[in-house]
């Protein structure tokens, strides 16, 4: 028992240390992504995000979402986030784990759905209100949504399926993400005046590309977003002590591979065939809404029906970031909310298909109760706070760039 324990609490850190790492994903991807005179300001948001975060989870974030859950079958003492006493450690199959490795484990989940928002609003959010606003999400709007769904609470009794967090996570990010974009208004210059071009009875803006300063950054933050990811599904299987739950993490570690090589793939191949050019932002949205998209469950499908899943949400994301930016003019510089919302609802209505015990009535139930969660609370709390505090750069602060008022360092000093 004590080797599976240990098995099962080195394995817990090891793929949290990996979710960990995908907040320097998130930093290189929106660094890549912004304009170069923005690049400092948003690294300094998502660093300290991550600290926040952290702290807010330590503070009350755990207890919110885990009142008072203390399980039974003591195996050796662990520190109690709330009262500062020792109590009994989790236990799964009568092996378990450290509950310090299941907070380190969950904190990192909670730094990932504020990142999303991070994304969202870069480039026109002043950093402190922006600050604010991961405080009120990691201290009230995640938690309590999380224990809906891992605490116990009435998704959970409802049925509703989510394995490791297309909905818990990322939804609940997409929804508090679309809340302050559409509260903020887009970047200056990102619109112009409605164009005579309609796509039926939706006439559409002119649109401005505000493309970002660095591709190969954001790029590389792809592939380090696609690494930690193996740590975000891999390590919610929670045990890896013996035969079956060995096996199961082989499979979940396949399928979060293939997913988000099929939601590349698919975006490849609408880009070349529609616009005759392979856009490569649309590529690295790809591989992060087929990762979204089998999220909520990597582990019952098959390596081809992940690659599908991956490729259906790869096409989702596409279509969301066309939609977003011209029909509902929401600037969304990194594509967050596509990636992460409209792949994320995806992702857990596509769980029935290859889990049997998931009702599409449950899984439905469980989207609309996030979307509307994150997206009230996060709109009515930039209501208050903006009565308090501008939120939204001025328009000479975002002409001379973020880095300038809020940071006084250059990213690229010698341009």
């Amino acid at each position: 028992m004590e080797i599976g324990y240990a098995l099962n609490t080195l394995y817990m850190l090891i793929t949290a240390a990996l979710v960990m790492w995908m907040a320097a994903g998130f930093t290189m991807l929106e660094a890549g992504l912004v304009r170069r005179k923005n690049t400092a300001e948003i690294v300094t948001k998502n660093i300290g995000l991550y600290s926040i975060a952290c702290f807010m989870y330590l503070l009350c974030g755990y207890m919110v979402m885990y009142p008072g859950d203390v399980p039974a079958g003591t195996i050796v003492p662990a520190y109690d986030f709330s009262f500062g006493s020792t109590t009994a450690d989790t236990v799964v199959d009568g092996y378990g784990y450290s509950e310090s490795a299941d907070f380190f484990f969950q904190v990192v989940f909670v730094a990932t759905a504020c990142s999303i928002v991070s994304g969202a609003v870069a480039e026109r959010m002043n950093q402190w209100p922006f600050f604010a606003l991961v405080v009120f999400i990691a201290a009230f709007i995640y938690p309590v949504q999380g224990f809906w769904n891992w605490g116990g609470g009435f998704l959970k009794q409802d049925g509703y399926s989510d394995f490791a967090g297309s909905g818990t996570v990322h939804l609940i990010g997409a929804a508090c993400a679309l809340a302050a974009a559409i509260f903020i208004g887009p970047r200056l210059g990102k619109y112009g005046k409605v164009s005579g071009k309609r796509y039926g009875l939706f006439p559409v803006a002119e649109t401005k590309k505000l493309y970002g300063a660095n591709i190969p950054i954001a790029a590389l933050g792809t592939f380090v977003l696609w690494l930690g990811w193996f740590g975000f599904n891999g390590g919610s299987q929670l045990a890896i002590q013996d035969v079956e739950n060995a096996n199961a993490v082989a499979q979940v570690f396949l399928n979060t591979n293939m997913a988000a090589a099929g939601g590349v793939i698919s975006c490849l191949v609408v880009a070349r065939v529609f616009f005759k050019k392979t856009n490569i932002i649309y590529a690295l949205n790809g591989a992060i809404s087929g990762l979204v998209s089998i999220t909520a469950d990597p582990l019952s499908p098959s390596g081809y029906e992940a690659t599908l899943i991956g490729a259906v949400g790869g096409l989702i994301c596409y279509g969301a970031l066309v939609v977003f930016e011209q029909f509902f003019k929401v600037d969304d510089p990194v594509g967050a909310i596509s990636a992460h919302g409209a792949a994320g609802i995806f992702g857990v209505m596509v769980v029935p298909f290859t889990n049997a015990e998931a009702t599409f009535g449950s899984q439905l139930y469980g989207v609309v109760s996030i979307v509307l969660w994150g997206f009230v609370l996060t709109y009515a709390f930039l209501f208050l706070l903006n009565l308090v505090a501008p939120v939204r750069a001025s328009d000479e602060i975002q002409k001379k760039g973020l880095d300038a008022e809020e940071i006084g360092v250059e990213a690229y000093p010698e341009f």
